[in-house]
């Protein structure tokens, strides 16, 4: 008598199906928690690299700092003229007054007073008033610098950075996106705006443009009266003659 043989059960398809479904879900899950933090970074990061390392206003200390030795007080030459011009520009720029942090219980704390006095005097021939300069008295932390006197005052300023963030690889890689859609780099620009910043003189020219000067009416009226009789309006001067080297060209 031969034995039966069992038969095997069809396999389910919808089963297989749905577990194929659960696997493929996963994968693709987990690979979305592999880069979703590269992508919403590369998409946060604006393709103009003025608006990614934009120009900010806002404000910031002037400073100088005057070293003083402990067997002679006042100043020098070169110190005297740092002193006047930041008296000069805090006329122009200033929007808040002027600290004088002086050193106490150093050996050069007496030298120091002597140069606080002359200091005084030459913020005051800049035009200082006595009202907006205020003198503070500190102790260095460290023994080992040497005690200075230092001066700041707020202004305003343009500023931009930090530069020198490297976010991303600059080469093809699976993580940078920016490479291979041929975008920018996320320090690109950077130096640039930053250095512009630091070169400009009036922070408000970034935002608005100066209003006209006054034209020299003088000047405007003989140009005027040369146009309408046809004369060349151009300004000619008798002594570029003089300086010319050579009369190649005539």
């Amino acid at each position: 008598m031969t034995p039966r043989m069992k038969s095997k059960k069809p396999a389910d398809p919808r089963r297989a199906l749905c577990l194929a479904g659960a696997l493929i879900g996963l994968s693709v899950a987990l690979s979305a928690c592999k880069h979703s933090t590269d992508v919403v970074t590369t998409a946060a990061v604006p393709d103009d690299y003025r608006q990614r390392h934009p120009i900010a206003v806002q404000e910031a200390d002037r400073s100088i700092v005057v070293f003083v030795g402990r067997g002679r007080g006042g100043l020098s030459a070169s110190q005297r003229a740092d002193v006047m011009y930041l008296g000069q520009t805090w006329m122009r720029e200033g929007t808040g007054i002027i600290s004088i942090d002086v050193p106490v219980n150093t050996p050069n704390a007496r030298a120091a007073e002597d140069s606080l006095r002359e200091i005084q005097a030459t913020l005051a021939a800049a035009g200082v008033p006595p009202r907006a300069t205020n003198v503070r008295q500190y102790r260095p932390e460290d023994p080992r610098h040497m005690a200075a006197i230092r001066l700041n005052y707020p202004k305003i300023s343009a500023v931009a950075g930090p530069c020198g963030l490297w976010p991303e690889d600059l080469g093809p890689s699976i993580n940078n996106r920016s490479y291979f859609e041929n975008k920018p780099y996320y320090n690109f620009g950077c130096s640039n705006q930053r250095n512009l910043a630091a070169m400009v003189d009036n922070p408000s020219d970034l935002v608005q443009p100066r209003p006209e000067t006054p034209a020299f009416a003088p000047r405007r009226g003989v140009a005027f009266d040369k146009y309408r009789k046809g004369i060349s309006t151009a300004t000619t001067y008798s002594e570029s003659e003089k300086a010319k080297l050579s009369d190649t060209g005539k």
